[in-house]
C-alpha cells in the first residue's frame, strides 16, 4: 500500500512541478537579461517563491537552522550533503543569500526546466577535464564577485547507509586557493521524499536544512580542511539521527 501511494503521490508531484515550472518561468525572464550578481540575487528570490510553494503542495516544507552563521561581511563556500535529487530544489533557494552550485551540463538539456538551471548554476561535464578546468575558474569568480558557491563535496547521491560518502578535494581546494571560509550544511530526510534507489517514488516528509558555523580556510591546506569537515559533518549528521 504504501508503495503504490508513494508512486501516486510522485505523479502528483510531477504534474504540480511541471504547472508550477511554467508559471515560474514567466517570472525568471528578467535573467535572459541581468548579469551576475544581480541573476543569482533574481534567481534565488523567484526560486524561494516556487519551491516554497512547491515543497507545501507536495507535503514536504522545509525547516532552516543556521542562518545567522552567514556574516554580511564576507561570502563563502557552501558544501551540502546529497543524499536525493530533491536536495537541489532544496538548498540552493533557500540559502541566506544569492548563490551559484556547480551542476551537471547534461541538465540543462531538459526543455524549459534547464534555463531555471542553468540560470543558477555553474555548469560541468564531468567526462572533459577542460571543461571541469573552466567551471573551476568560473566558480573563483563567482566567488570574487560576492556570490556564494554552493557545492556536493560527495559528486553524486549517497546510496548507502553511511551519513555521508568520502568527499572530493574541489570544494575544499577552491576553498584554500581563495580564503574563503567553509559553511558545512545538512539536509536532513530528503532521502526518504525522494529515495535515490527507487524510481518514481514520492513520500510527504518534513524536510530539515542545518547550516553550521562557518570553517577559515586561511593558512589551512585543502586536505586538512576536507578532514576537518567531513568530520565535523558526519558527527552533526550522526547526533541529530540518534
Amino acid at each position: 500500500m504504501k508503495n503504490l501511494f508513494a508512486r501516486i503521490w510522485a505523479l502528483w508531484g510531477l504534474v504540480l512541478f511541471i504547472a508550477t515550472l511554467l508559471i515560474a518561468i514567466i517570472f525568471y525572464l528578467p535573467c535572459f537579461l541581468l548579469q551576475d550578481p544581480a541573476k543569482a540575487r533574481w534567481h534565488r528570490h523567484v526560486s524561494a517563491v516556487w519551491m516554497w510553494i512547491y515543497l507545501r503542495l507536495i507535503g514536504c516544507p522545509l525547516s532552516v537552522y543556521g542562518k545567522e552563521h552567514f556574516s554580511p561581511d564576507t561570502n563563502y563556500v557552501v558544501v551540502c550533503n546529497h543524499n536525493s535529487l530533491m536536495d537541489v530544489p532544496v538548498s540552493t533557494p533557500f540559502m541566506p543569500r544569492a548563490n551559484k552550485t556547480i551542476a551537471k551540463k547534461s541538465f540543462a538539456k531538459v526543455p524549459v526546466f534547464g534555463w531555471v538551471y542553468t540560470f543558477g548554476s555553474v555548469l560541468v561535464d564531468r567526462k572533459s577535464d577542460e571543461s571541469k578546468r573552466k567551471s573551476y575558474e568560473e566558480m573563483k569568480e563567482k566567488l570574487r564577485i560576492g556570490l556564494d558557491m554552493v557545492i556536493y563535496p560527495e559528486g553524486t547521491r549517497n546510496k548507502s547507509n553511511d551519513p555521508l560518502k568520502s568527499f572530493y578535494d574541489g570544494a575544499f581546494r577552491l576553498a584554500a586557493e581563495t580564503g574563503k571560509p567553509v559553511i558545512p550544511t545538512l539536509l536532513f530526510h530528503t532521502k526518504k521524499v525522494l529515495p535515490p534507489n527507487k524510481f518514481f517514488y514520492l513520500v510527504p516528509h518534513r524536510l530539515e536544512m542545518h547550516f553550521l558555523p562557518p570553517v577559515a580556510s586561511e593558512g589551512v591546506s585543502a586536505k586538512e580542511l576536507k578532514e576537518k569537515i567531513f568530520r565535523q559533518m558526519w558527527d552533526y549528521y550522526e547526533s541529530r539521527n540518534k
